[in-house]
């Protein structure tokens, strides 16, 4: 056999170089999504609806520039003329406006620590999902980690005095997110696919800033450093996706399971360490059972290795 020529990578050594920009494409992902918390309290006095609705707008901006830049105009034109695709985008955008909504609403009203609950709930409502709407078939350990964490939400839901409202709609409305994404993935790439589903939430948007000029007035414009904060909320939208995307080409999903961890815990840890939020004995509690269930589904993703059924997204806050 001859071998590779000195000027030749190998297999191997390629197959090296993917994974290590597949981990660090991922890890960055992660890392930006969980640090979210403390760009978006930068924006105040900005409300949460001024906020995500200018998020929308130059999201939508930021994806039209990238399209431009990578000459992708064909490509999205031609996914913008199947209207399956650009329904179930539609459908797809009203899920994420939710997730958006719900989560800088929790962030700015002083409860990081319960947005980050969703995300260390959400992996188990994707595996639930899995068998509701495809009718897979769970492993005994996924089934565990789904009872365990049903357990956790009573503790939490007695332990509050009210139900985690939202930690539950920001890991169901993510879940179905997943769902409807992962059912389009083979035909859509990640700026075509944000570009659609934040131009169906432009309308939302727009009224949503008319709204709030008249009730409180808008902040875009007092001062450079807030306006160019928020402008840059359709960069820290899209570069995260966009990093995760890469990773998901790159890694087998049970590391990207492995690594969607980081986001919630350093969401927990800026609402515990950073923000102070109270944590009563019974709120660690709850947590405890939480993260229990979590180590119970990654104990289950690392026996099954690459054929794990479910398929772990990251949040996209």
């Amino acid at each position: 056999m001859t071998p590779p020529r000195p000027d030749q990578p190998s297999i191997a050594g390629t197959d090296q170089q993917k994974f290590r920009s597949g981990l660090l494409a991922a890890v960055g992902a992660y890392v930006l999504w969980g640090l979210l918390p403390l760009y978006f309290l930068a924006l105040v006095p900005a409300g949460a609806f001024e906020i995500v609705a200018w998020r929308i707008l130059f999201s939508l901006v930021f994806c039209a520039v990238l399209i431009t830049a990578t000459r992708s105009w064909g490509r999205f034109l031609a996914i913008a003329r199947q209207p399956r695709l650009v329904l179930l985008m539609g459908l797809a955008g009203a899920l994420i406006y939710v997730n958006w909504q719900t989560y800088i609403l929790g962030t700015l009203s002083g409860q990081v620590v319960e947005t980050s609950l969703g995300y260390f709930i959400n992996p188990i409502v994707t595996v639930l999902l899995g068998v509701v709407v495809l009718r897979e078939r769970l492993r005994v350990l996924q089934w565990v980690a789904i009872g365990v964490s049903a357990a956790a939400v009573v503790v939490l839901t007695v332990g509050y005095g009210a139900v985690p409202w939202i930690s539950l709609i920001l890991a169901a409305s993510f879940g179905l997110y997943g769902l409807v994404k992962k059912y389009v993935g083979p035909s859509i790439d990640a700026v075509s696919g944000l570009s659609l589903e934040t131009a169906w939430l432009t309308p939302v948007a727009v009224v949503q800033l008319m709204v709030v000029s008249q009730l409180s007035g808008l902040t875009f414009g007092d001062g450079a450093l807030h306006t160019t904060l928020l402008v840059l909320t359709g960069v820290a939208t899209a570069i995260p996706l966009l990093l995760f995307a890469s990773a998901t080409r790159r890694l087998p999903l049970v590391y990207v399971g492995f690594i969607q961890f980081i986001a919630p815990i350093l969401q927990f840890a800026i609402g515990v360490f950073v923000l102070h939020e109270p944590m009563p004995p019974e709120r660690w509690f709850g947590f405890g059972i939480v993260w229990l269930a979590v180590a119970i589904l990654i104990a289950d993703m690392a026996r099954a290795g690459r054929g794990a059924r479910s398929e772990p997204l990251g949040p996209v806050s």
